[in-house]
């Protein structure tokens, strides 16, 4: 067999599978360009201006919306274990409130370090401006909720509703008045939606290059030895 007859396969095999690559990483450019258009959604939606609580939010219509109450905090409270950086180690405070109207919900206040989680909060009228959510926090490595220390390790709509005597809702706080001076507020954003599409595009175009390289390191090798 003539060497150039020899190099029909692993050329053919190159141009393929680097063909394969480069398909790959355009699909995920065009993933990327997807994401960017959700994301912006997400963020006009967050930003709008506020409306009132809806009769009835559901996640399917009215997640992100951004919503003003007013009403009162039922002092019943569930604080989830987290941290955030440059404050340390803390808690999401989640207050039940009832509304002028006499409803109730809850509201993610924000953060509150270990040592201010007992700082008094106001006891009179209060208007919370924030978003609607219903946070997909919990999986099958998420501990139970901690009864004896009354910690929870994640925002669980339904049962922290149950446990605050609410409706199954969730107001993420981005201001309240009067302000709260201990907590810091955990206003809801799209930074924690991921969107990785241009790494995996750079990974799929830079296998495609280290691909066609080690196909002419073949093609030269089979050069050589027929020399």
């Amino acid at each position: 067999m003539s060497a150039s007859r020899r190099l029909i396969l692993p050329i053919l095999f190159g141009l393929v599978g680097a063909a394969i690559l480069v398909g790959l990483g355009v699909w995920q450019l065009q993933r990327l360009h997807w994401k960017q258009g959700i994301l912006a959604e997400i963020e006009a939606k967050i930003s709008a201006d506020p409306v009132g609580l809806p009769i009835a939010p559901n996640v399917n219509d009215n997640k992100y919306l951004p919503v003003t109450v007013v009403g009162r905090l039922t002092g019943k409270e569930a604080h989830v274990l987290t941290s955030q950086k440059e404050l340390g180690p803390g808690y999401r405070v989640i207050a039940g409130l009832e509304t002028t109207d006499g409803r109730r919900v809850m509201v993610d206040l924000g953060f509150v370090s270990e040592s201010d989680l007992g700082s008094p909060r106001p006891v009179g009228s209060i208007t919370v401006t924030g978003n609607l959510h219903w946070p997909a926090e919990v999986d099958s490595f998420t501990p139970p909720h901690d009864i004896t220390r009354d910690i929870w390790f994640a925002r669980d709509v339904v049962p922290m509703a149950q446990a605050l005597q609410t409706e199954p809702v969730l107001l993420v706080a981005r201001a309240t008045d009067p302000i709260l001076p201990a907590i810091v507020p955990l206003p809801v954003d799209s930074a924690g939606i991921a969107n990785d599409h241009l790494q995996y595009a750079i990974t799929w175009f830079s296998l495609a290059i280290v691909w066609l390289g080690m196909t002419v390191l073949l093609v030269w090798r089979i050069r050589q030895r027929a020399v």
